[in-house]
């Protein structure tokens, strides 16, 4: 990890973890390196790391978010990101209910699986039940 580590970085690590990062930037690319810096500072810098809204707020609003769009694996990562942020099983149910009638049911059913699928893996991993 670099000593100078922009705010970007920091706020995804915050959010995402250390583990999940490390591998991101493991797996980095010249090829692939512009859109990681993009993401990073964008996402991470420009967005998540805001005053205006919690990351809890901004937990559940992108999972509601990615699941009405159909991104499954980044639904993962953002349930998977709610130990980080605050966010519970309540707060994310709740979203995927707003996506239900906001964005159509089977995309909420998808996301529901999704979630119940991820909300287990982090329980048989840390052995707790927080979301």
């Amino acid at each position: 990890m670099a000593e100078t580590m922009s705010k970007g970085e920091r706020t995804r690590r915050e959010v995402l973890g250390d583990a999940h990062v490390d591998r991101s930037i493991a797996a980095k690319t010249p090829f692939d390196a512009p859109f990681q810096d993009l993401i990073t500072a964008s996402a991470w810098e420009g967005l998540w790391s805001r005053p205006n809204w919690s990351k809890r707020d901004r937990s559940i609003v992108t999972i509601a978010l990615l699941a009405a769009l159909g991104h499954e694996d980044e639904v993962a990562m953002h349930v998977r990101a709610t130990a980080n942020t605050g966010a519970t099983e309540e707060d994310i149910c709740e979203a995927l209910m707003h996506v239900a009638i906001y964005a159509g049911v089977p995309a909420a059913n998808t996301a529901f699986r999704i979630a119940k699928r991820t909300l287990a893996e982090m329980k048989s991993t840390s052995g707790g039940s927080k979301a």
